[in-house]
């Protein structure tokens, strides 16, 4: 009788080329206008939680090491291998299926990693699940109708590995999922107006959401009652 060939399961999939390409993606941040950029956004809204606190899609943890997030997780090994040398906690899972205990984190911080995910829905209910009552949870997304989303989406056509999993969204969409899933939006903030191929100073973020700006960072709660 032959054996049947087991499928690859989709997350191992997707995050492949994160794991081949660690070191490139890593370089990436190196002098990096754009991270400055949407750094200096996330960090504008003063997000307050209480330990521990959680980046999921931590990749080489640039984003976690600066906002000073002590746990990342990543389904990919090769960028947690680099977030651990910066001094992050890692774990190897996927968003859908966190290995955390019910009410256990002060904070889920989700930066460019929505597109990503097989199944938003899933993930929203895993953070109400982890989330103790009144913690944040922070997404960062590039609006699917942006420059930069148009933008993402031609990288994706053309062929680039990184973006070959990517679902982008709208703002619109986000908040829709947000409310069906128990979560209110109480602070956003919007940078980025920059077109990609004229990115050439640093930007100060706007208070609220816009469709058109290149970055957008919503904080969430859930409504635990």
């Amino acid at each position: 009788m032959r054996e049947q060939t087991r499928k690859t399961p989709r997350w191992q999939h997707n995050s492949r080329v994160f794991n081949e390409r660690a070191e490139e993606y890593d370089n990436w941040f190196n002098n990096s206008l754009l991270f400055a950029i949407e750094k200096a956004a996330i960090q504008s809204l003063d997000i307050t939680f209480s330990p521990p606190a959680l980046e999921i899609g931590v990749g080489p943890g640039r984003f976690a090491e600066a906002l000073q997030i002590p746990l990342g997780l990543d389904p990919a090994m090769g960028p947690l291998l680099l977030a651990k040398k910066r001094n992050i906690c890692t774990c190897q899972a996927i968003a859908e299926d966190l290995p955390f205990a019910p009410s256990s984190l002060g904070a889920i911080f989700l930066l460019f990693t929505l597109c990503f995910l097989e199944s938003p829905t899933r993930f929203l209910q895993e953070c109400a699940r982890v989330l103790r009552h009144d913690a944040p949870l922070v997404i960062g997304l590039v609006p699917a109708d942006s420059a930069w989303g148009r933008n993402l989406r031609q990288k994706k056509e053309h062929g680039n590995p990184f973006y070959q999993s990517a679902r982008f969204s709208t703002i619109a969409q986000i908040q829709q999922l947000l409310t069906e899933h128990g979560f209110h939006i109480c602070k956003s903030a919007s940078t980025l107006y920059q077109v990609p191929e004229k990115l050439v100073e640093c930007e100060q973020a706007k208070l609220g959401l816009d469709e058109q700006a290149g970055f957008v960072v919503i904080v969430a709660r859930h409504n635990k009652k």
